[in-house]
Protein backbone atom coordinates (compact mmCIF):
# COMPACT_ATOMS: atom_id res chain seq x y z
CA UNK A 1 0.00 0.00 0.00
CA UNK A 2 1.49 3.18 -1.22
CA UNK A 3 2.00 5.53 2.28
CA UNK A 4 1.80 9.21 2.24
CA UNK A 5 2.54 11.90 4.84
CA UNK A 6 -1.10 12.23 6.54
CA UNK A 7 -1.00 16.34 5.72
CA UNK A 8 -1.03 14.60 2.46
CA UNK A 9 -3.75 12.30 2.00
CA UNK A 10 -6.69 15.08 1.44
CA UNK A 11 -4.69 15.70 -2.21
CA UNK A 12 -6.31 12.32 -3.05
CA UNK A 13 -9.91 12.92 -2.64
CA UNK A 14 -12.26 13.13 -5.35
CA UNK A 15 -9.58 11.03 -7.20
CA UNK A 16 -9.03 7.26 -8.89
CA UNK A 17 -6.16 5.67 -7.13
CA UNK A 18 -6.59 2.49 -9.66
CA UNK A 19 -7.17 -1.08 -10.32
CA UNK A 20 -6.51 -4.32 -8.61
CA UNK A 21 -5.06 -7.23 -10.66
CA UNK A 22 -8.02 -9.25 -12.29
CA UNK A 23 -9.21 -12.31 -10.24
CA UNK A 24 -11.19 -15.15 -11.94
CA UNK A 25 -14.30 -16.28 -9.71
CA UNK A 26 -14.15 -20.26 -9.42
CA UNK A 27 -17.18 -22.96 -8.35
CA UNK A 28 -14.31 -24.07 -5.54
CA UNK A 29 -14.55 -20.15 -4.32
CA UNK A 30 -18.65 -20.05 -4.49
CA UNK A 31 -18.58 -23.59 -2.69
CA UNK A 32 -15.85 -22.35 0.20
CA UNK A 33 -18.01 -19.47 0.54
CA UNK A 34 -21.18 -21.57 0.84
CA UNK A 35 -19.26 -23.68 3.35
CA UNK A 36 -18.34 -21.02 5.58
CA UNK A 37 -21.51 -19.21 5.55
CA UNK A 38 -24.11 -21.66 5.79
CA UNK A 39 -26.06 -20.23 2.66
CA UNK A 40 -26.19 -23.23 -0.09
CA UNK A 41 -29.08 -21.36 -2.41
CA UNK A 42 -28.99 -23.58 -5.05
CA UNK A 43 -28.34 -20.57 -7.43
CA UNK A 44 -24.81 -20.43 -6.18
CA UNK A 45 -23.91 -24.09 -5.83
CA UNK A 46 -26.16 -26.27 -8.19
CA UNK A 47 -24.78 -25.92 -11.74
CA UNK A 48 -27.49 -27.88 -12.94
CA UNK A 49 -30.36 -26.17 -11.42
CA UNK A 50 -29.19 -22.73 -11.41
CA UNK A 51 -28.55 -23.57 -15.53
CA UNK A 52 -32.50 -23.24 -15.65
CA UNK A 53 -32.49 -19.57 -14.72
CA UNK A 54 -32.01 -16.72 -16.24
CA UNK A 55 -28.54 -16.70 -15.33
CA UNK A 56 -27.62 -19.61 -17.20
CA UNK A 57 -25.36 -20.90 -14.36
CA UNK A 58 -24.12 -20.53 -10.84
CA UNK A 59 -23.14 -16.72 -9.68
CA UNK A 60 -21.28 -15.69 -6.77
CA UNK A 61 -22.75 -14.53 -3.39
CA UNK A 62 -22.76 -10.95 -3.37
CA UNK A 63 -21.20 -10.71 0.13
CA UNK A 64 -18.49 -12.90 -1.14
CA UNK A 65 -18.02 -10.37 -4.07
CA UNK A 66 -18.16 -7.79 -1.21
CA UNK A 67 -15.79 -9.71 1.18
CA UNK A 68 -12.91 -9.63 -1.26
CA UNK A 69 -12.57 -5.79 -0.73
CA UNK A 70 -9.32 -5.94 2.34
CA UNK A 71 -7.82 -8.21 -0.69
CA UNK A 72 -8.20 -6.51 -3.66
CA UNK A 73 -7.60 -2.93 -2.02
CA UNK A 74 -4.54 -3.87 -0.31
CA UNK A 75 -2.47 -2.26 -3.30
CA UNK A 76 -4.41 0.41 -3.95
CA UNK A 77 -5.47 2.18 -1.01
CA UNK A 78 -3.43 5.06 0.05
CA UNK A 79 -1.97 5.45 3.15
CA UNK A 80 -0.99 8.07 6.26
CA UNK A 81 2.71 6.98 7.01
CA UNK A 82 4.09 5.34 10.39
CA UNK A 83 1.17 3.50 9.91
CA UNK A 84 0.46 0.80 12.78
CA UNK A 85 -2.29 -0.85 11.60
CA UNK A 86 -5.49 -0.85 9.38
CA UNK A 87 -9.15 -2.21 10.92
CA UNK A 88 -11.96 -2.40 8.30
CA UNK A 89 -14.58 0.55 10.17
CA UNK A 90 -17.54 -1.07 7.98
CA UNK A 91 -19.32 0.32 4.58
CA UNK A 92 -21.65 3.39 4.35
CA UNK A 93 -23.47 1.89 1.43
CA UNK A 94 -23.45 -0.57 -0.69
CA UNK A 95 -25.37 -1.20 -4.05
CA UNK A 96 -25.61 -4.86 -5.44
CA UNK A 97 -25.95 -3.64 -9.64
CA UNK A 98 -25.09 -7.32 -11.46
CA UNK A 99 -24.40 -10.74 -10.50
CA UNK A 100 -20.77 -12.08 -10.51
CA UNK A 101 -21.08 -15.74 -12.81
CA UNK A 102 -19.01 -18.55 -12.09
CA UNK A 103 -15.92 -18.16 -14.59
CA UNK A 104 -15.94 -14.07 -14.62
CA UNK A 105 -13.11 -12.18 -13.69
CA UNK A 106 -13.58 -9.07 -11.78
CA UNK A 107 -11.26 -6.35 -10.66
CA UNK A 108 -11.83 -2.93 -7.85
CA UNK A 109 -11.56 -0.13 -8.79
CA UNK A 110 -11.09 2.89 -6.00
CA UNK A 111 -11.59 6.47 -5.85
CA UNK A 112 -10.94 8.25 -2.21
CA UNK A 113 -14.26 10.10 -1.51
CA UNK A 114 -12.68 11.26 2.22
CA UNK A 115 -10.24 11.50 4.81
CA UNK A 116 -11.34 12.63 8.54
CA UNK A 117 -9.25 12.46 11.52
CA UNK A 118 -11.27 10.37 14.53
CA UNK A 119 -9.21 11.33 17.15
CA UNK A 120 -5.53 11.51 17.63
CA UNK A 121 -3.68 9.30 15.52
CA UNK A 122 -6.77 7.72 14.02
CA UNK A 123 -7.86 8.62 10.25
CA UNK A 124 -10.87 7.33 8.58
CA UNK A 125 -10.70 6.94 5.30
CA UNK A 126 -13.59 6.23 2.72
CA UNK A 127 -12.78 4.19 -0.23
CA UNK A 128 -15.61 3.96 -3.47
CA UNK A 129 -15.05 0.75 -4.38
CA UNK A 130 -16.65 -0.75 -7.62
CA UNK A 131 -16.51 -4.03 -8.68
CA UNK A 132 -15.62 -4.21 -12.21
CA UNK A 133 -16.61 -7.34 -14.12
CA UNK A 134 -14.57 -8.44 -17.43
CA UNK A 135 -16.30 -7.56 -20.70
CA UNK A 136 -19.46 -6.61 -18.71
CA UNK A 137 -20.74 -2.29 -19.10
CA UNK A 138 -22.43 -2.32 -15.56
CA UNK A 139 -20.07 -3.39 -12.16
CA UNK A 140 -20.88 -6.19 -9.51
CA UNK A 141 -21.82 -3.68 -6.77
CA UNK A 142 -20.49 0.11 -5.55
CA UNK A 143 -19.69 0.23 -2.24
CA UNK A 144 -18.47 2.97 0.19
CA UNK A 145 -15.99 1.36 2.23
CA UNK A 146 -14.46 2.62 5.27
CA UNK A 147 -11.03 1.77 7.16
CA UNK A 148 -9.78 2.66 9.89
CA UNK A 149 -5.90 3.53 9.71
CA UNK A 150 -4.02 3.86 13.49
CA UNK A 151 -0.67 5.86 13.10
Amino acid sequence: MPQVPVTALSQYVGKPLGHSAWLKIDQQRINLFAEATGDFQFIHVDPQKAAQTPFGGTIAHGFLTLSLIPTLIEDILVLPQGLKMVVNYGLDSVRFMQPVKVGSQVRLKVDLAGVTEKKPGQWLLKAIATLEIEGEEKPAYIAESLSLCFV
